[in-house]
């Protein structure tokens, strides 16, 4: 870019923490040494890494939750692995990258290559088999499985066999609530994923939903036992987002300072409703309201650059929607981006544009609240919840460009409007600080190992 970079070192306030290895105690279920002991955890993120770089076919919010509640939980003396399987031979099997003496441990199940979700259950028995070799060799004995995504559950579901350890399970997205949404037979979800989630909401000991909206769903379309489900919102890192002056955050990334820029950060894929931002910005052009503003679009994800073979058919559609709408000027497919620079796009962005037909949660739109955007969304699953119309952002209905279009015409002619907004977005996010949601999972550890222990007992009692 020609300028040399910014950059932003921790807030006085979010200093390293010291571990408080070996004060955590709890009574462990499985291990040798003894009635006290280290909690030890197994994490299963089967389908993606949490260290893959942000913005891929399927990276996104799982992989920010996994390492970033790894991490926080390593920080209090919480022994993590987190198994995933291996899409790089190349890359070594066992990494410390998350630090704090906890572990990433990439699983050979199939083809060390990304491969499509439907055919990843083939290779969840190969999955298991490594793990439950890799925990003998170590001598490991894990008081607790977290599991991610409905395919780490019915991994758990061996995993518990074998080790008699209870399951903690979240599932991210729900199968029926994709099917609903589905425009076509290719995006819709398979009836093999919907029966294995059903199958993990039988055999997971406590159940984790990021929103009262996924707890109503979990309850209503699966008929999952509430008193499994516990509502614990994903957290953000307060520590690495947050709002970085807006000059010097443009400068970074290679902005002017003059220029507004809108943005877009996700997957590229039909349900994160990318088109329909193009089109809300195609209103405005075709209004005037573009000719003598220097404002651009910046869209995170996906590859752009890929070959006309290699590119998928989400990112075509878009680029050629993009020249359609006569925005090729104002519109800028930048590729994926590492969690490092996010807070600079974040901070340098009048606006961040969730524009989702289904979302869980809405990772991007909390980490834009705590970098002080506002944010507009889509008034669906998590983001209705997360996003406070009128006070942090806007609500909009799926796929409106007309409302969308409207509410950035105001956001970006109204700076007034952006501070006040950005002000209570940063105040709003830090009620998600991972430190805060990291004691919450904690305590939901605790409380699940306490009645494993107590039935144990009551079960020793009657013998």
């Amino acid at each position: 870019m020609g300028i040399e970079p910014i950059t932003h070192r921790l807030r006085s306030d979010c200093s390293t923490i010291e571990p408080q290895w070996r004060q955590v105690k709890l009574y462990q279920v499985n291990s040798k040494v003894g009635k006290f002991g280290m909690m030890r955890i197994a994490m299963l993120s089967y389908h993606t890494c949490p260290l893959a770089i942000l913005g891929g076919k399927d990276t996104g919010g799982m992989n920010v939750y996994v390492r970033e509640l790894t991490r926080e939980l390593g920080r209090r003396g919480i022994a993590v692995d987190v198994y995933t399987r291996s899409q790089d031979e190349h890359v070594p099997q066992v990494s410390h990258d998350l630090g704090y003496g906890n572990r990433v441990v990439h699983v050979p199940a199939g083809p060390e290559i990304p491969l499509p979700k439907q055919e990843l259950a083939e290779y969840l028995p190969t999955f298991v088999a490594h793990i439950l070799h890799f925990a003998e060799k170590k001598g490991l004995h894990y008081d607790l499985i977290h599991s991610h995504y409905w395919l780490s559950g019915v991994a758990a579901r061996d995993l518990k066999a074998a080790w008699g350890s209870p399951v903690v399970h979240m599932f991210h997205t729900l199968g029926v609530m994709k099917q609903r949404i589905a425009r076509n037979a290719q995006e819709a979800e398979g009836e093999y994923r919907i029966l294995g989630e059903r199958e993990v909401i039988n055999l997971a000991d406590r159940i984790v939903a990021a929103t009262k909206a996924e707890q109503a769903q979990l309850q209503w379309l699966y008929q999952a036992n509430e008193q499994k489900i516990v509502v614990i919102p994903p957290g953000v890192d307060t520590c690495h987002f947050y709002p970085i002056p807006a000059d010097e955050a443009k400068e970074y990334i290679g902005v002017r300072p003059d220029h507004q820029m809108l943005l877009f950060v996700g997957r590229i894929e039909p349900l994160k409703g990318v088109d329909t931002l193009i089109q809300a910005l195609g209103l405005m052009a075709g209004q005037g309201a573009l000719r003598d503003q220097p404002l651009c679009l910046a869209i995170i994800g996906g590859d752009p650059e890929a070959s006309r073979e290699a590119m998928t058919e989400e990112m075509s559609r878009l680029q050629a929607l993009s020249t359609e709408n006569g925005l090729d000027d104002f519109v800028t497919f930048l590729g994926r981006r590492s969690q490092e620079t996010l807070p600079y796009y974040y901070s340098a962005a009048e606006v961040v544009i969730v524009p989702s037909h289904y979302e869980s949660f809405g990772m991007v739109a909390l980490e834009a609240m705590a970098c002080g955007t506002p944010v507009v969304a889509s008034q669906v699953g998590g983001l209705a919840f997360l996003v406070q119309d009128g006070e942090t952002g806007y609500h909009i209905h799926v796929g409106d460009m007309d409302a969308l279009n409207e509410r950035l015409t105001t956001l970006l002619n109204d700076r007034q409007l952006r501070e006040r907004l950005s002000q209570q977005a940063t105040a709003f996010a830090q009620n998600y600080d991972w430190r805060i949601i990291a004691s919450r999972i904690l305590d939901l550890y605790k409380e699940v190992l306490e009645s494993v222990l107590k039935l144990k007992s009551a079960t020793d009692e009657h013998r």
